[in-house]
């Protein structure tokens, strides 16, 4: 966000009350996802990196989001 003082011209349109509690939601959807990256960040720097046996292969992990992905969207003629 800009750190220049918002000019006469420059006013700002509140959201209708749906949308601002959309933006809400997104919002704390973010925030927990951040807060749940945070703490796996913070267990990393106390604890070490997890043995590599209990680790899920990034290709697993990328097939198994391109699969949710391909759900997630109607197949195309």
């Amino acid at each position: 966000m800009s750190q220049e003082p918002a000019s006469a011209e420059s006013v700002r349109h509140p959201l209708e009350p749906a949308a601002a509690d959309a933006v809400r939601a997104y919002a704390a959807q973010t925030r927990a996802r951040a807060d749940e990256f945070a703490a796996a960040l913070e267990d990393i720097a106390a604890n070490g990196l997890p043995a590599v046996e209990d680790c899920t292969p990034w290709e697993d992990l990328r097939e198994t989001h391109l699969a949710r992905l391909a759900r997630q969207r109607p197949a195309v003629a």
